[in-house]
Order: C-alpha cells, then sequence, then structure tokens
C-alpha cells in the first residue's frame, strides 16, 4: 500500500510541477527558436543566410542561389532543483505544502531558463566583435521614444521580418518610461483593447511584443541592457523537460522532491537583435 500511495504522489508532483512550469515559469522561452526532446549532449540550430534572385536565358538552367548555411552548436547542460517535503505536512498547515514546494521548483527552473537565455542575449558584444555584425544602441538615456525609433530603423535596415514574431524584452524602469510615452499607453493611438492598463505585464507595439523582466544585466549601478529581437535569433534546446522525482525517506519521514531538466541556449543570428542600453537614475 504504501509504495502505491508514493507512486500517486509522484505523478500528481510531477504533473503539478510541469503546469506550474508551463504557466508561469519561463517568459522568454516562447520568444525563441526551440528545439525539444534533443538527443545527446548537444544540436545545431542553421543560420540561413540571404539568396539573391536572378533571371536566367530561355530553356537555360535555374540559376542557384548558393545561400549560405552555418551550424551553431548549442550544449545542453543539467539543472536540479531539489528540496523537502515533511510528509505529514499537509495534516498540520492551512496551506498546500505539495503545492508551494512544485509551484518553488518550477518557478526556479524557469528562471533558469530565462537566465540561460538573457545569457546569450548578453554574449552579444563579444560576438558582434567576431562578426562584426549585430547593432547596439549605447546611449546613456532612458528608454525614450527617440531610441525606440531608432532601434526599430535598425531592425528594418538588416532586414528583420515584421511577421509578429518581433519580441521586446526590458527592465521594470524601461517599462514605466514606457507607459509615460503617450503613443504606447493612449487609447486614441493604441485602442481601447490593447491599453497596458488592464493588468498584464506584456503589450504588442510597433509589430512587437513588449514584456518587462527582472533578470536582465545591469552595468554598474545604473545602466541596463534591453533587447529588441527576432525569434529566429535566438536558439534554445531541451533534453529534458521539466521533470520531477519523488523519494521517501524513513529515517526523516518525508519526501525528497528533485526538480530537473537539460535544456541549453544560443546566439543564432546577431543581426536579427538590437541592444538598447538604459539609464537608471
Amino acid at each position: 500500500m504504501s509504495t502505491s500511495i508514493a507512486n500517486s504522489f509522484t505523478k500528481h508532483f510531477q504533473a503539478e510541477v510541469h503546469e506550474s512550469y508551463q504557466r508561469m515559469g519561463s517568459k522568454l522561452r516562447n520568444t525563441v527558436r526551440s528545439k525539444n526532446n534533443v538527443k545527446g549532449s548537444s544540436t545545431t540550430f542553421q543560420k540561413v543566410g540571404k539568396g539573391t534572385a536572378s533571371t536566367k536565358a530561355r530553356h537555360g538552367k535555374v540559376p542557384v542561389m548558393n545561400v549560405d548555411h552555418e551550424p551553431i552548436e548549442i550544449t545542453l547542460q543539467d539543472y536540479y532543483a531539489g528540496d523537502w517535503v515533511d510528509s505529514l505536512d499537509e495534516l498540520k498547515t492551512n496551506i498546500d505544502e505539495r503545492m508551494v514546494t512544485a509551484n518553488a521548483g518550477a518557478y526556479a527552473l524557469g528562471r533558469k531558463t530565462d537566465e540561460l537565455i538573457i545569457e546569450k542575449l548578453n554574449d552579444l558584444d563579444a560576438s558582434r566583435e567576431a562578426k562584426g555584425t549585430g547593432a547596439q544602441l549605447d546611449d546613456t538615456s532612458g528608454l525614450t521614444k527617440e531610441k525606440i525609433l531608432m532601434a526599430f530603423e535598425m531592425l528594418g535596415e538588416s532586414d528583420v521580418p515584421d511577421d509578429g514574431q518581433r519580441f521586446a524584452i526590458i527592465g521594470w524602469r524601461q517599462w514605466g518610461e514606457l507607459l509615460a510615452i503617450e503613443e504606447f499607453s493612449n487609447a486614441d493611438y493604441v485602442g481601447d483593447d490593447t491599453l497596458p492598463w488592464k493588468g498584464t505585464q506584456a503589450k504588442r507595439w510597433l509589430g512587437t511584443l513588449w514584456m518587462p523582466h527582472s533578470g536582465l544585466l545591469k552595468d554598474g549601478s545604473d545602466l541596463r541592457h534591453c533587447y529588441w529581437y527576432h525569434k529566429t535569433a535566438i536558439g534554445h534546446a531541451s533534453g529534458q523537460d521539466v521533470k520531477s522525482d519523488v523519494t521517501y525517506h524513513g529515517d526523516r519521514a518525508s519526501y525528497f522532491v528533485n526538480n530537473m531538466m537539460s535544456q541549453g541556449a544560443g546566439l543564432v543570428d546577431h543581426s536579427g537583435i538590437v541592444r538598447m542600453r538604459c539609464k537608471e537614475v
């Protein structure tokens, strides 16, 4: 009987962790190229160059574009988030201890997923030096309308598709600065349905989904690194999605809950990203 109870506990717990991770764990995973169920310790994303259309003579051969393909390898790493759950805690408290621990594990793994993606966005400078590509705005002002329009122009000059797959992640200070821009927050410009005052933490504007994030790098004490990018510019790979293992320890009368995953991220296309450094005073 005790074995079946433990199995039931494990199945319920794993379902709760997976649901919590999908619901509130990672904010950025769906904003990048994603490859799931990767077998092995690494995987490859293809960076495809631009093709050129040409004419041909009657009955002649169709010209070949010779599109450049550059493989980008992403290595997967294993991550764990574990904790103890006393078997009698749920009898003594008014909270669901199992759900609290499940959420804590899911949030920890979700933050790690976002951390992996942001880390690769922060690698943009070193990669730009090596590749000679990518765009950045190193202005020391806040997130002004002028800076946003300049970044918008850079994306256009780089032929970044305006296909609904552009994303911008900014700090909470910058989110407040966006709310002060009339074209972003006034119903006369964006309509009543897309106002950012209705409890959401994301808003579509300029063909881009804007969202605040607390995990962005900060230079010193006052320069926040914000990014505007296309979904295809960053790759994320998962060998093992969020999984939980629950083991009962009789000497502790407790369950040890181990949440784990195997994931990695990489910078695929530098030209699809604009970095905006914003001063926080």
